[in-house]
């Protein structure tokens, strides 16, 4: 398939429930606001156009080419910084910056961006042949197709379970194992193309390969892992009433993000029986409404949104004790 401009994707790429997190982020024109997931900038733009000339925002992500992008369309507007990090680098990242002031908001919209993805030479795609890559920042040493030829069965069979829940994980781990032995795996078709013929049923609209290339490109980027550190170092930037707003796109880190915004607002932990105010908890954050999905309207103009679960809280006034 012919390559997309980059220019042509830029417009193809549509930020994902963009309304309703611009009204999660509550925007004060003087605050300071941090897109921890750059991409091609569809939320960054909307921040800044709500900000006025005291306002702050920063961008960041891990991949080089949205940090070109930012410095390109970003750059040249005082209020902007552009910076290259990890989300798990957030706090030494926005130390860098000597702000003296801490985030109103910070955003983070996690997974593959349109762009990564529409691009065959990232790898991210079971649809375009490419080289086996998946890196999201691919300075990084580990790329996928170096992973899946050196793994072990048991060790990609549990990653494709716990992070593809896959229900044939043993019989694509074994699949993996016995193709690689006489010929590497190195190319998304190649890999496509083994998962689909190990699997012995298909799941109605979706590629058999959806879950493999989901769970391997979790493991490459350490995506998980990433959310876990990140989330408490985003908490601590917070001022009182500022917002901490996460997109995902899988269940597990949903679930992660939801399980830690409610045990923030729960605060410190007193047995049950134990009578106590709300001062001696100390919550750090109050969960502000329900996950957000995206409506059918959005739907109808972004198929890739459908599984997007927006979730929003609120730093409180307590630190732990």
């Amino acid at each position: 398939m012919m390559q997309t401009p980059s220019a042509t994707r830029d417009l193809l790429h549509a930020p994902v429930l963009l309304k309703e997190t611009i009204h999660a982020l509550n925007i004060d024109q003087g605050g300071l606001y941090i897109d921890a997931t750059y991409g091609r900038g569809g939320h960054a733009q909307a921040i800044l156009t709500r900000l006025g000339e005291t306002g702050c925002l920063i961008a960041m992500d891990r991949d080089a080419e949205a940090i070109e992008h930012a410095q390109a369309n970003l750059g040249d507007d005082p209020r902007c910084h552009v910076i290259r990090a990890e989300l798990r680098d957030l706090d030494v990242a926005f130390a860098k910056l000597s702000l003296n002031r801490n985030a109103d908001g910070v955003l983070a919209d996690l997974g593959v961006s349109s762009p990564q993805l529409d691009d065959a030479r990232r790898g991210f795609s079971f649809r375009l042949d490419g080289p086996l890559d998946m890196r999201m920042d691919s300075s990084s040493d580990l790329d996928a197709a170096t992973w899946l030829n050196r793994v072990e069965e048991n060790e990609l069979a549990r990653v494709l379970r716990e992070y593809g829940e896959e229900r044939f994980a043993r019989r694509i781990a074994r699949a993996v194992v016995e193709q690689r032995q006489s010929n590497p795996i190195t190319r998304t078709k190649q890999l496509a193309d083994l998962v689909s013929a190990a699997v012995p049923t298909r799941e109605k609209n979706k590629h058999p390969a959806t879950r493999t290339f989901l769970a391997v490109r979790m493991r490459i980027n350490a995506e998980l892992d990433q959310l876990n550190a990140f989330l408490p170092k985003a908490v601590k930037l917070l001022v009182e009433g500022g917002r901490l707003v996460v997109i995902s796109f899988h269940s597990l880190e949903d679930r992660l993000v939801k399980r830690f915004m409610r045990e923030q607002a729960r605060g410190n932990d007193y047995p049950a029986e134990v009578p106590i105010s709300v001062s001696q908890l100390r919550p750090l954050l109050k969960v502000v409404g329900k996950a957000v999905r995206p409506s059918a309207q959005e739907l109808e103009r972004n198929l890739r949104a459908r599984s997007a679960v927006l979730r929003v809280a609120e730093r409180t006034g307590y630190c732990h004790a």
